[in-house]
């Protein structure tokens, strides 16, 4: 009789469903590019604070987060392009597709340099994406 609870309890570790990770765990209907705009702001500021220490250890930690920084403005940055946008704002504005790219390699460029005018560059292109989003609300 144990060898059959073991059984079953290891068919529930395989059958059971492993964690997904969302936006959020419900389909909420709640998007803005502000989110990324806000991790982009804080890559950028980063870079700045980066650029004027002269302390390794404020340096080093500066990169490890600027890097964790940067991989969450590409995640809102594709929520949005995923989860919001749809076909009908792909055929309104063809220029999304190019939009998101841009965005998300200028994203994980900054997670390998410290110039702040990759930080300006960054913000440019979500403002961009931020517009049509906007537009798509009215």
């Amino acid at each position: 009789m144990n060898a059959i609870i073991r059984v079953l309890n290891a068919l529930d570790k395989v059958s059971t469903p492993s964690k997904i990770h969302a936006h959020c765990d419900l389909p909420c209907g709640v998007y803005d590019p502000a989110q990324a705009r806000i991790e982009a702001q804080s890559v950028k500021a980063i870079m700045e604070k980066f650029n004027a220490s002269d302390d390794s250890v404020f340096k080093e930690r500066a990169v490890a987060i600027k890097e964790e920084r940067a991989e969450l403005v590409k995640h809102h940055l594709w929520v949005l392009w995923t989860d919001y946008f749809k076909a009908e704002h792909l055929e309104k504005y063809p220029q999304l597709h190019e939009l998101f790219w841009k965005a998300t390699k200028t994203a994980g460029e900054s997670k390998k340099t410290n110039d702040v005018a990759v930080g300006d560059k960054l913000l440019s292109e979500i403002d961009k994406i931020a517009d049509i989003f906007w537009e798509t609300k009215k």
